[in-house]
């Protein structure tokens, strides 16, 4: 479905003219592990299919160019989804989007997003945890789910994640509008499960975490975080780390074909965006047993 979308339609590139959320995805620059250009079409397709969004995306120059041309106006949108790890943002756009997110601004960050801008301490505290770029125990801690309770761990250890696989994901707040009506757990495929991310972990909300089996090389035996909110100043931040997609990937893998993938992601977004949430949980919603994803 998404590998015949154009790649190049910048801002504007796909809009809904009836929809109420205006989004800005931003991308451009994004580490040798992903297909950034697929994502940014996935997450397009899946925010506007909803009839919801206005979707208009933007890219930074490329690494190493300048960034100083890079100045969107975050005030003109409800949310800003990011799909970017790369260079550093110049220093008056850093600081409009602080201004942006204190004043009720709303962030998603999706997946790899939360490698992005180690040392850029505001982003550090919107997001809560991170991984990778040097991140190590001095950065903060991991957030673990132990005996019912979030667990902040200090020890020692940096981002990993072992092969891609099935885990089971399990809903830890049901208060929370994106979680609220979900299954207890549900089964998400093939994917990678973030393990040791570290940063402030302050003013989250854990929402839902994954497992990985110990035996597997680079899993923590601990559940881990994968979707969860923070707050930053009147600000929302939603942030999931489910949905890899491979950098030699040209189709949608089943990491975002997964209907638990696309409905938090809706879900969060117009959560973070406006403050609530009106989309129904689909009742083709995977189960604790069996994934469930779509063409």
């Amino acid at each position: 479905m998404f590998a015949g979308l154009a790649l190049s339609l910048l801002p504007g590139f796909c809009h809904a003219e009836d929809s109420d959320l205006h989004i800005l995805l931003v991308s451009g620059q994004m580490n040798q592990y992903h297909n950034a250009d697929l994502m940014d079409r996935v997450i397009t397709h899946y925010l506007e299919e909803t009839g919801l969004f206005t979707v208009t995306r933007v890219k930074t120059p490329a690494a190493g160019e300048d960034m100083s041309a890079f100045a969107p106006d975050f005030s003109d949108y409800d949310a800003v989804v990011l799909n970017y790890d790369g260079d550093d943002w110049s220093a008056a756009t850093q600081a409009a989007f602080e201004q942006y997110m204190r004043e009720g601004g709303g962030l998603v960050s999706v997946h790899s997003s939360d490698n992005a801008f180690p040392h850029w301490q505001a982003f550090l505290d919107m997001t809560a945890l991170g991984g990778w770029g040097g991140r190590d125990e001095t950065w903060g801690p991991a957030v673990r789910w132990r005996d019912g309770q979030v667990v902040l761990y200090d020890g020692p250890g940096a981002a990993s994640h072992p092969p891609k696989h099935d885990y089971l994901v399990t809903v830890r707040d049901f208060n929370h509008p994106v979680t609220e009506g979900l299954p207890e757990s549900w089964l998400h495929p093939h994917d990678e499960l973030y393990t040791q991310l570290r940063g402030p972990a302050q003013n989250m909300q854990l929402l839902a975490t994954g497992f990985a089996n110990p035996e597997m090389e680079g899993a923590s035996g601990e559940n881990e975080p994968v979707l969860f909110t923070v707050s930053y100043g009147a600000g929302r931040v939603f942030h999931t780390t489910l949905g890899h997609i491979g950098k030699d990937e040209i189709e949608a893998p089943a990491s975002v074909r997964c209907v638990g993938f696309i409905s938090t992601f809706q879900r969060g977004t117009e959560w973070a965006a406006s403050g609530v949430v009106t989309l129904d949980v689909p009742a083709d919603f995977p189960t604790a047993n069996a994934v469930s994803t779509r063409p």
